[in-house]
């Protein structure tokens, strides 16, 4: 008799309870990567501060990988969706947002970023056939004007700070490129191995950053780089193994639909860790992006 025959049946709710859980984490220290990327990138510029979070989240993984000692080997179809989930959410997302958060506050970055789960939908009607229903048009639309008001507000200060709306919506893009890149992926492969195969992608692929990120090791204090290392080991090794846990076992879109908890956790750590606060119109745009991603997943 093979072993799978005698291995106990692990109900249900188990599975949906650790889900959970696995969300709660990845919300947290999604939140807490924002207000981290913030005072952080006060030494160190975004395209080092983002391989020097690959190479710290890549090793924090690839010890998690050793002890699990579980491997599947990739098809050249899941080898070619890894690397894009890499270099598009792991490399450019990192980038993008480090470079939007150098112009504009944690929690409007946060409001900004999170609107992908509308356009995880609306690239899934696009590639995949899933087709255009009513609700996510009006959403989509809804979405659409709360970004217009956030760029207002933010415009009124410098021109720089319209760049950074520029750039969140760039990594609200590339975040959708690499969840759906990474959905069909983790239907055989272990999460833990495609967040690592995903991540040395990424921290490959910045490797022309190497001598800024050793020049700005040389001169930053340590809490900046206290602040690296905790980018690498928590908001990626740990959230983004959780997020792929999670992914595995409920639906994209309802998942997505979970990342809205982040830009109010956001708002609050910022505000008592870095003293700011979004201006109010700013607030009001990022509320109006949320509600038109909720609309959008009305059936």
């Amino acid at each position: 008799m093979s072993s799978a025959a005698v291995r106990p049946v692990v109900p249900a709710s188990r599975y949906r309870w650790g889900a959970l859980v696995a969300v709660g984490i990845t919300v947290l220290a999604w939140a807490s990567a924002f207000v981290a990327i913030r005072a952080v990138g006060a030494h160190y510029e975004p395209g080092p501060l983002t391989l020097g979070r690959l190479l710290i989240g890549s090793l924090a993984l690839g010890a998690g990988l050793l002890v699990m000692r579980r491997w599947v080997w990739p098809t050249r179809r899941e080898w070619a969706l890894i690397v894009l989930c890499g270099i598009s959410w792991f490399g450019i997302y990192n980038i993008a947002l480090n470079a939007a958060e150098q112009r504009i506050d944690a929690g409007t970055t946060a409001m900004l970023v999170n609107v992908g789960p509308i356009l995880i939908a609306l690239f899934a009607g696009l590639l995949l056939g899933e087709g255009f229903p009513r609700w996510l048009v009006i959403g989509a639309l809804v979405a659409f004007s709360g970004a217009v008001l956030v760029g207002a507000a933010t415009s009124n200060a410098a021109e720089s700070d319209l760049l950074g709306v520029v750039l969140s919506l760039v990594a609200a893009v590339t975040y959708a490129v690499g969840v759906l890149a990474q959905k069909p992926v983790l239907r055989r492969l272990p999460g833990l191995q495609v967040t690592w195969l995903a991540c040395t992608t990424a921290a490959i692929a910045c490797v022309p950053f190497t001598p800024g990120l050793l020049t700005e090791l040389a001169t930053a204090p340590g809490a900046a780089t206290a602040g690296l290392v905790y980018l690498g080991v928590v908001p990626t090794a740990l959230a983004f193994s959780t997020w792929a846990y999670a992914l595995a076992r409920m639906d994209a879109g309802r998942l997505g639909v979970s990342t809205y908890l982040v830009p109010p956790v956001t708002i609050l750590m910022s505000a008592a860790l870095l003293g700011e606060v979004p201006p109010l119109l700013a607030i009001a745009g990022g509320a109006v992006c949320l509600l038109g991603v909720g609309l959008s997943r009305r059936r």
